[in-house]
């Protein structure tokens, strides 16, 4: 006989399983701090193979005007602006990530809340009905 109660229960943790909670999971299995640590790490490369990708599109569009004048440019400044320039960008993504990543893991662990209470129910609903079965035989 087909049980309505557990099959509605199955029916949301498959949903939340194959939906939204996908990604929900896979954060479950990091610490708090591991997940963090590991999305900013991901972040900074990121950041540092774009500027790098930036700055040598840069010099390829202004290629002429370096050539010319390299004798003259003062590369210890330049290098000053640019590795300031860096440390900002990193600050700022950096500090963007931790936070943000930080929500993402909170909010995650919550949804796993509301999904953890639905595998309760639904175990406590097997242990019901195995009880049962048991009082019938």
């Amino acid at each position: 006989m087909l049980d309505n109660k557990k099959i509605k229960i199955m029916t949301k943790l498959a949903a939340f399983e194959q939906g939204e909670g996908k990604e929900d999971i896979k954060i479950s299995k990091y610490y708090k701090t591991d997940y963090i640590r590991y999305q900013v790490i991901k972040t900074a490369v990121s950041i540092t193979f774009g500027y790098l990708l930036v700055l040598i599109l840069f010099g390829m569009y202004h290629a002429e005007y370096l050539i010319s004048k390299i004798v003259t440019l003062n590369f210890i400044r330049i290098g000053q602006y640019l590795l300031g320039f860096y440390i900002i960008i990193m600050a700022v993504y950096i500090t963007g990530a931790f936070i943000g990543y930080s929500v993402k893991y909170d909010h995650s662990k919550k949804n796993l809340s509301r999904y953890y209470k639905l595998l309760k129910k639904l175990n406590r609903h097997y242990q019901e009905n195995s009880a049962d079965e048991k009082g019938e035989a």
